[in-house]
């Protein structure tokens, strides 16, 4: 079955469709100032991509975002991958009559999360598994329930949450 016809079918068994792609704000705390990202959407063929837009950088130098949901087996396989290239420059050192060679992307650093799910799993159950994947990988420990974020604010967040990837990983329904 093709994506487009396993995501009609999937559409019309969950009983709903998606909302239409939007941009995607998230923040880099970990820098001294903190940047923002705007991941705009680029396409929803095969599978739904966005990637950020930053004055100066090249395309390929963007944070880029791509969500997949595909059937496998036992029930459905959805990934959300998020690249983030690294750009160098060769600096003045590197001019050759004070030509300077615009940035170039030295290396990315691509984070993926995959969630299966059985066929037979149910909105509810996707949620609670979305949330504790969530809690592990803000930085739960043997000392805090919650990581890095207040996850017991969260509440039942994940189940309700119409934001896009959110969305995808618990109703299984890619954003198009």
């Amino acid at each position: 079955m093709s994506y487009s016809a396993h995501f009609i079918a999937l559409c019309v068994q969950k009983g709903t469709i998606m909302s239409a792609m939007t941009n995607i704000l998230v923040k880099d705390d970990t820098v001294t100032t903190r940047k923002e990202y705007t991941l705009h959407p680029i396409t929803d063929t095969p599978f739904p991509q966005w990637r950020a837009s930053e004055a100066n950088v090249p395309v390929n130098g963007q944070v880029a975002l791509t969500f997949s949901i595909t059937k496998v087996k036992s029930g459905y396989k959805a990934t959300a991958k998020l690249e983030v290239p690294v750009l160098e420059t060769l600096g003045a050192s590197g001019t050759s009559a004070g030509y300077v060679a615009p940035p170039k992307v030295a290396y990315v650093t691509t984070c993926i999360f995959t969630m299966f799910a059985d066929d037979r799993s149910t909105l509810q159950n996707r949620a609670d598994a979305l949330a504790l994947a969530v809690g592990l990988l803000q930085g739960a420990s043997s000392t805090t329930a919650t990581g890095v974020l207040d996850q017991a604010s969260a509440g039942n967040a994940f189940v309700t949450s119409v934001l896009p990837i959110t969305e995808a990983f618990t109703n299984l329904i890619s954003p198009n």
